[in-house]
C-alpha cells in the first residue's frame, strides 16, 4: 500500500495558543510580541488582515495598533511550550510515524487507503486537534517531504482548501506548483533564489523540471536530492528520535542595560539555572560552560566578552555549575560599559548513562545519587507550581534586568495558580 508523507502545522500558533485558552480573543485582532516586548512575532488572522507585518518593532506602531483595537500580548513560552508537547502528543496517536520538526510543525508518514484517498483522515486530525486544543492546523499531503511542504503551503494560502491539500492526488499538480514562488520552496534560501531567477527558475515547477547537470554544478547532490523530492521520490527519511544536543545555550536581552557585577551575576546564575534545566530534560551533562556578555551594536565602544572552564565531571547539577560559571563573571565584566545581554553556553554534552570518573575529582555513588534526587525533587516541583517557585539565591529576587513581560498572559496549562476559577 502506499505510503504518504504530511506536514502538518500550527497556523499562526503563537497567537492560536493565546486565544485558545481566552475567550474573548475570538475573532479579535491579536499580535504577540518578542522578547521584552519588542518586535511583533506572531499574528492572528485578523490581525494579518488589517495589514499588520512581521518583524515591525512594538513601539512604532503602539499608537496604531490600540486605534484598530489590536490586542497585544507578551511571548508565554511556558504556555507555548505546553501546547505544543499536548498537539505533537495527539498527532502521535493518530499517524504511524511522526517527526517534530519545530515547536508548530511535524512530518508524518500514512498508508493510503485503497483509494489512495487521505483527505478524511486529515480532516478528520483538523477537527479532533481543533476539539481538543482549540489550535487550527494544516496539513499537506505529499510523496515526500518537500512536497507535503509545498501542499501544507497551498492548504493555508487558499482559503478553498480548508487547511487541507493532497498534491499527490490532485489533477493538475504541474498548475499548482506554478503558483509557488522559488522563494517559498524548501530548502531555497535568498542567494539559492537569486541565482535560480537568473536561470530563469522563478517556481517550483521549474525548478523540478531544470536540467540535472545545470542544478549539480551549483548546488551538488543537495541540489539533485531537492529536485527529486519535488519529483516525488523520498530522499528524506524520517528523523523518528531526536539526534543528542551537541551545545545547550541560553541567552537573554536585558530590559534595560545594567553597569554592576552584582547585577550580571545574578543574570548569569539565571540563566545557568535554566541551562542545567534544560540539561537534565534532555539526559545529558556537560564538560565545559562558557559565559559572555555584551553591549548593544548599536551604541558606541562596542564591547564583547566570553570565559571558558572545564569541569573535572560532567556534570548537569545546578549548584556544580553555578560554582562553575559565577567565577568567570568577574573575568568578564568591565566597569562603566552598559551591559545589554548575557548568556552561558554549555559544551561537550555527554549522555547520563556513563559518567567517565576523574582520578583526582572522585564522586561517590550515594553522593551523586543525592544530588540526582534533588535535581529531580526541584525540577518536578517548578514544574508543577511554577518556575521560579524553588529558587537559587544567587539568581536575584526582583532584578529589574529581568526580560520586559507587560502583557503577559496566564500560562494556565503549566502553573496552578494561573488555573481559571468558575464561579457557580
Amino acid at each position: 500500500m502506499p505510503q504518504a508523507t504530511a506536514l502538518i502545522d500550527g497556523n499562526n500558533f503563537y497567537a492560536a495558543c493565546e486565544q485558545s485558552l481566552d475567550a474573548s480573543l475570538g475573532n479579535r485582532p491579536l499580535v504577540v510580541l518578542s522578547n521584552n516586548d519588542g518586535c511583533i512575532v506572531a499574528r492572528s488572522a485578523e490581525a494579518r488582515a488589517l495589514g499588520i507585518t512581521m518583524g515591525t518593532p512594538y513601539f512604532k506602531v503602539q499608537s496604531e495598533l490600540e486605534r484598530l483595537g489590536v490586542v497585544v500580548r507578551s511571548s508565554n513560552y511556558a504556555l507555548y511550550g505546553d501546547m505544543s508537547q499536548r498537539l505533537m502528543t495527539l498527532l502521535e496517536a493518530h499517524c504511524e510515524e511522526l517527526e517534530i520538526y519545530s515547536i508548530d510543525e511535524a512530518f508524518a508518514r500514512i498508508s493510503r487507503p485503497a483509494d489512495c484517498n487521505l483527505k478524511p483522515w486529515a480532516r478528520q486530525l483538523r477537527a479532533r486537534v481543533h476539539h481538543n486544543l482549540g489550535l487550527p492546523i494544516a496539513i499537506g499531503l505529499g510523496a515526500s517531504k518537500s512536497q507535503a511542504k509545498l501542499a501544507n503551503h497551498l492548504a493555508k494560502a487558499i482559503p478553498a482548501h480548508a487547511g487541507v491539500f493532497d498534491l499527490t492526488t490532485t489533477n493538475n499538480p504541474d498548475a499548482w506548483l506554478e503558483s509557488i514562488a522559488i522563494e517559498n520552496v524548501w530548502g531555497i534560501g535568498r542567494k539559492l533564489s537569486q541565482w535560480c531567477r537568473l536561470k530563469g527558475v522563478t517556481n517550483a515547477r521549474q525548478l523540478r523540471d531544470m536540467p540535472r547537470s545545470q542544478l549539480h554544478s551549483h548546488c551538488g547532490v543537495i541540489g539533485l536530492r531537492l529536485q527529486r523530492e519535488l519529483q516525488g521520490h523520498a530522499c528524506l527519511p524520517l528523523a523518528l528520535a531526536p539526534s543528542p544536543k551537541q551545545e545547550t545555550c541560553v541567552s537573554r536581552s536585558f530590559s534595560s542595560p545594567i553597569t554592576s557585577l552584582e547585577e550580571l551575576r545574578q543574570a548569569v546564575a539565571t540563566y545557568v539555572v535554566r541551562a542545567s534545566e534544560k540539561l537534565r530534560r534532555q539526559q545529558q551533562q556537560t564538560k565545559s560552560l562558557t559565559v559572555f556578555t555584551r553591549t548593544s551594536p548599536f551604541a558606541p565602544s562596542f564591547y564583547s566578552q566570553a570565559a571558558t572552564t572545564q569541569l573535572d565531571l560532567p556534570s548537569n547539577d545546578t549548584a556544580v555549575l553555578l560554582a562553575a560559571a559565577l567565577p568567570l563573571v568577574e573575568r568578564i565584566f568591565r566597569p562603566h560599559r552598559r551591559l545589554s545581554k548575557a548568556g552561558v553556553l554549555m559544551q561537550n554534552l555527554q549522555s547520563t548513562d556513563h559518567l567517565q570518573q576523574h582520578l583526582l575529582a572522585a564522586v561517590s555513588t550515594d553522593t551523586q545519587q543525592r544530588r540526582d534526587r534533588l535535581m529531580s525533587v526541584i525540577d518536578q516541583l517548578n514544574c508543577r507550581y511554577g518556575s521560579g517557585t524553588v529558587r537559587w539565591a544567587a539568581c536575584g529576587m526582583q532584578p529589574r534586568w529581568s526580560m520586559r513581560r507587560d502583557q503577559l498572559s496566564r500560562a494556565a496549562t503549566t502553573r496552578l495558580n494561573d488555573l481559571p476559577l468558575v464561579l457557580a
